[in-house]
């Protein structure tokens, strides 16, 4: 092979030299900030508070701002929302604001924190979601002293993402005190998952989303029979966390007050009830299980709340176990009992770097956002 040579003016050749020096420099730079990222100890995590300028307080639902989120609202894909279930002062069921945190912008103090969208309806709930048609749904269960003698039904509401509600959904038996929830996103379409601490069941709504609206095409009851009674800590105790695995058609369920996980299958094809479903895990790590994730290895997350077999030797734990039901891991949120409540993850499609895990502290009323390890 021959190389033909062409002359370069001096002042030509001086920035082609300079263009190849900078553009080796930036390759350099580029290089060593990936080797730092790549041998670094510490892990990748940010705190913020989530209390906002009204001082309301006690932070339940978390979710991720998806992949692919249209472009032009108020919260964008990567940002972290969190409902607060407690208002100023301090009572339970009165909280009306969900916030917004950018893990990759400026942490929020006490009393900062970005409000995305503030309800008529009081005591949003750990039922927070995002499609990424553009909507975030949000369950409250409302009370007026802070205690199950005033609790009431509840409802979900559908907020565009500029804050805007689009529609408010009401069901005497299939959002009976809607507590959490999970989404099967398809994009155009999706199963929405509610569980109902009210009256222990979980519900099912199949749902069309368009480019400016939320349309249930179907509604069904999928699980009942899970343990709900009052409680003088939480209010009540029932059905809460929801996962679902869309690769076997199973959701699982973390019913609190049986201190256990359960497996529905064929949840997304159910046309009526069956019972719990069948038992995963329940052994000496659980106490109280609330919220209920995947980890991004395949793996389920559930935060203990402390209300059943609370010990004060393992408080506020999150808890790692595998589909079948074997013990993993736990850590604790917080010295104290009762902070572990809220969390969320991104499974894939996140950019490598980003984050994938955030998790409320309630005692501190806070969240932490941190990039895990995929596998």
């Amino acid at each position: 092979m021959s190389i033909q040579q062409i002359p370069l003016a001096r002042g030509n050749l001086r920035g082609a030299i300079a263009a190849i020096l900078l553009g080796a420099g930036v390759a350099l730079a580029g290089a060593v900030d990936n080797a730092q990222a790549h041998d670094a100890f510490i892990p990748k995590l940010v705190n913020s508070s989530t209390v906002p300028v009204n001082g309301e307080v006690n932070p339940y639902g978390v979710a991720f701002v998806p992949d692919d989120f249209p472009t032009g609202g108020k919260i964008r894909e990567g940002d972290v929302l969190a409902a607060n279930f407690n208002g100023s002062s301090g009572i339970q069921g009165t909280g009306t604001t969900i916030v917004r945190f950018d893990p990759t912008g400026a942490i929020a103090s006490p009393g900062t924190a970005d409000v995305f969208f503030t309800s008529t309806l009081p005591g949003l709930s750990t039922a927070l979601g995002v499609l990424r048609g553009g909507f975030v749904l949000v369950g409250n269960v409302p009370t007026t002293d802070g205690t199950a003698a005033t609790v009431g039904q509840g409802a979900l509401q559908v907020i565009d993402r500029n804050g805007k509600v689009v529609h408010t959904w009401t069901d005497p038996v299939l959002l009976d005190g809607p507590w959490d929830l999970t989404v099967d996103d398809h994009g155009t379409s999706a199963h929405v998952f509610v569980s109902n601490v009210l009256n222990g069941t979980v519900a099912r709504f199949d749902v069309a989303v368009g480019a400016h609206d939320l349309t249930i095409v179907k509604k069904t009851l999928v699980a009942n029979g899970y343990t709900h009674v009052p409680n003088a800590a939480a209010v009540v105790l029932g059905p809460t966390g929801l996962a679902f695995d869309v690769e076997t058609d199973t959701l699982y369920v973390a019913s609190t007050a049986d201190n256990a996980i359960y497996a529905v299958s064929h949840a997304s094809h159910l046309s009526t009830a069956g019972g719990r479903g069948g038992l995963v895990f329940s052994d000496a790590h659980l106490r109280g299980p609330l919220a209920l994730r995947f980890a991004p290895n395949g793996d389920l997350l559930t935060a203990n709340g402390d209300a059943v077999n609370g010990d004060p030797l393992h408080p506020s734990e999150m808890v790692e176990f595998t589909r079948s039901g074997h013990f993993v891991r736990e850590y604790n949120v917080d010295p104290s009992q009762g902070a572990a409540f809220g969390m969320d993850t991104i499974l894939q499609g996140r950019e490598p770097g980003g984050f994938n895990y955030a998790a409320i502290d309630d005692s501190t009323n806070s969240i932490a956002v941190y990039r895990l390890p995929s596998e």
